[in-house]
């Protein structure tokens, strides 16, 4: 209790005490973005990419991704159709000092592409050889 009402006391307008699940502090997460009136959401197209709740959605369908594939679709949105070379997607999906090899990515992105374009989506992954990727 003492360290919750120096929580408060400090400014914060909320607490969220040990041991808790991951969905509980997402749920925490986006109530307090919806009371603040900020949703961090990133759209393209007819793709909705949701970083508090981690999920996609494409036409109001939510389709699952797995972390890396997130983070690299969320690379992809952010250049916003620019080229976004592979190196970046990299540094994007994996943490720093990871050894992955292009491949790795190659496959990655095949499955994002895939399942982009099974669910119905207006946008595509196209590759810019010997550059990197983009959404269009």
């Amino acid at each position: 209790l003492t360290d919750r009402l120096a929580g408060f006391s400090a400014g914060g307008d909320d607490y969220l005490p040990k041991p808790f699940h991951l969905t509980e502090l997402a749920a925490r997460l986006r109530a307090a973005l919806k009371r603040s009136g900020s949703v961090p959401t990133a759209t393209t197209g007819d793709v909705v990419l949701d970083p508090v709740g981690h999920s996609l959605t494409v036409r109001g369908t939510e389709i699952s991704l797995t972390p890396t594939e997130f983070r690299l679709l969320a690379a992809l949105i952010a250049a916003s159709g620019d080229i976004v070379r592979r190196r970046e997607l990299i540094r994007a999906g994996w943490p720093e000092g990871a050894q992955v090899s292009d491949n790795t990515l190659d496959q990655y992105l095949t499955r994002l592409r895939r399942k982009l374009r099974d669910s119905g989506s207006e946008l595509t992954l196209t590759t810019a050889r010997g550059i990197g990727h983009r959404l269009s």
